[in-house]
């Protein structure tokens, strides 16, 4: 049987967004613009990135009982994500994220996990038949690290793509580096990984080769704007952005990740893929929210180069 699609595996947090035009410095109280509400989490973010631009996707993670929970299942629901292997528990509230976008468009954001840590090896082990059919995995840092570490082990195992966007960065057990095809880091996340600190494209290359040292086969760093970088042991690409004005960067990596994830399960070329995630993320930023602000891949389409 032919595998298709792609398996996102992560957290699902309802964000409390404050627009502001700068952010308080310790101590300090300024007023907020605007207040809203949008579903996301990493996990669920890229999920939606990922059908919205017309990927058969599927979304396991794990929820409290409560009335976030509800809005962020309608959500990941009406974007025609297949939640089969969602999971509700009581054991602790559903996530949630408190969030301060400027009035430049950047953000300072702060994770409640709740449920999202609670999403064991033990939940994992009824989904083998969906590692074995899907195309591609992707997971993220805000479950836990034994949890990504068998995410990696069934992606492996059943011969599947194995993306990992780092974030939010922290120390990683060295045996996790080899099942890793694509990890996606930022800069900032790219020095956590690596202990190099990065200030101009030869750290960022000197820190890639520490994790490519470790069996990663694949580093793409994102650089926002400025686009992203490809290095393996063959090559150091840079992949030009797209220049936007941006009005709220929430959700942009999520964009890019899910939309580099989709690419790939359509056999496009890594280069192809990586041109195609810039430009989604570019639109993401234009709009405010994190799934909200997600394009379709006929958007896409009309601003590629």
């Amino acid at each position: 049987m032919n595998k298709e699609g792609v398996l996102v595996v992560g957290s699902a947090n309802m964000d409390l967004v404050v627009f502001t035009n700068s952010f308080p410095k310790p101590g300090e109280t300024v007023f907020g613009n605007d207040f809203q509400m949008f579903p996301g989490g990493k996990g669920a973010n890229q999920a939606v990135a990922c059908s919205k631009l017309g990927g058969k996707t599927y979304f396991m993670g794990k929820m409290g009982n409560d009335d976030f929970a509800n809005s962020l299942y309608d959500s990941l629901h009406s974007n025609n994500i297949d939640l089969s292997y969602l999971m509700k528990s009581k054991e602790s509230h559903t996530g949630m994220a408190l969030i301060t976008v400027d009035g430049k468009g950047e953000n300072e954001i702060v994770v409640v996990s709740g449920t999202n840590m609670k999403l064991t090896c033990e939940d994992l082990k009824n989904s083998n038949v969906l590692f074995k059919d899907v195309k591609i995995v992707l997971t993220q840092l805000e479950i836990p690290t034994e949890t990504v570490m068998s995410i990696a082990n069934l992606a492996s195992e059943n011969n599947t793509l194995f993306i990992l966007n780092p974030a939010p960065a922290k120390e990683l057990p060295d045996s996790l580096f080899p099942l890793i095809d694509y990890l996606t880091p930022n800069e900032t996340e790219l020095e956590i990984l690596s202990g190099v600190k990065i200030k101009n494209e030869n750290d960022i290359k000197t820190a890639a080769y520490v994790l490519l040292d470790k069996g990663v086969k694949n580093v793409i760093v994102t650089l926002a704007e400025k686009g992203s970088i490809l290095i393996n042991k063959n090559r150091f690409d840079l992949f030009i952005g797209n220049a936007v004005v941006a009005i709220d960067t929430t959700g942009a990596g999520d964009t890019f990740n899910g939309a580099l994830a989709y690419s790939l399960s359509k056999n496009k070329t890594i280069e192809e893929s990586i041109n195609f995630a810039n430009y989604s993320a570019s639109i993401s930023v234009t709009r405010r929210g994190a799934q909200s602000s997600m394009p379709t891949k006929q958007e896409v389409k009309q601003i590629i180069q």
